[in-house]
């Protein structure tokens, strides 16, 4: 999202609509849907929304990243383009986190653990907003970016490492893909470096 003057919302932050196609959403909504889809855990806390990972997966109860099974064709070709978009190289974006927000879900402040470093996500379903706030010296700048069905967003520099974000619970259903490449932390972590 920029303003007028084609200025971006934050630094480090690229959006685009229409990712894919409204046939591609339903395939991704249905095959998301299909999968073992699990509750969210952090620190032996439940959330309510409901996820499943591809390529890495991060332990919020243990802290430790580790490999999983590796994504899906489907998937893949979705990791594809959406590297394209961001302008990484193929094979960057190596986690793929599934998220289903059923109305009542969202997400809390937080940046993405310090194990990524390049963030990519991709909308399906209803219409949401990702809120941005920094501290101040008495309270937070804020920002808010729409997250419109099929559209996609990167965080990298400064949106990615200088900003929480984070989502509303949601009114009505919500399907997201958060699409991850590896910090220097992240591939120590699994022997990478």
């Amino acid at each position: 999202m920029r303003d007028l003057f084609d200025t971006p919302l934050l630094p480090g932050l690229a959006t685009a609509d229409d990712l894919v196609t409204m046939a591609e959403e339903g395939e991704l909504i249905a095959a998301i849907d299909a999968l073992d889809l699990q509750p969210f855990r952090f620190q032996g806390w439940e959330g309510k929304r409901l996820t499943h990972s591809f390529g890495l997966h991060y332990d919020f109860d243990g802290g430790a990243l580790a490999v999983t099974d590796p994504m899906p064709a489907w998937l893949v070709r979705i990791r594809d383009r959406a590297e394209r978009f961001a302008g990484l190289p193929p094979g960057t974006l190596r986690q793929a986190l599934l998220i289903r927000y059923d109305p009542g879900a969202g997400i809390g402040w937080h940046r993405d653990r310090p194990h990524f470093e390049h963030v990519v996500g991709v909308s399906l379903g209803a219409h949401a907003e990702m809120r941005f706030r920094r501290r101040t010296g008495d309270g937070f700048a804020r920002r808010t970016l729409p997250l419109p069905a099929r559209g996609v967003y990167h965080l990298h520099g400064e949106a990615r490492h200088g900003w929480e974000h984070s989502i509303a619970p949601m009114t009505a259903t919500r399907w997201s893909i958060t699409l991850r490449s590896l910090s220097e932390r992240g591939r120590q972590a699994i022997g990478l470096a």
